[in-house]
């Protein structure tokens, strides 16, 4: 039972650091030093705030369903008792 915990809060923070790691880049890169006039919508929001928030947020959100209804696992907690006398 501890060892899936370890496994699973490992995956969580893979993909958070992934995450993370994906937003800070691309927004840093795509947001700051940039020509007004190189500005899009996509979707009524600026291309970098689409592509570098709402994108990386959606994924997230379906990377997190995925992972509980395939990768988690319920474990065995033992045996039950019953009430002590």
């Amino acid at each position: 039972m501890l060892r899936d915990a370890r496994r699973e809060a490992a995956v969580v923070v893979v993909l958070w650091a992934v995450a993370l790691a994906y937003k800070l880049l691309y927004c840093s890169r795509f947001a700051y030093r940039r020509s007004p006039e190189t500005l899009t919508f996509v979707l009524g929001f600026p291309d970098w705030v689409f592509w570098g928030v709402l994108v990386p947020w959606g994924g997230s959100v379906l990377l997190t369903a995925a992972f509980a209804l395939f990768f988690m696992r319920d474990g065995e907690l033992g045996d039950e008792r019953g009430p002590r006398a």
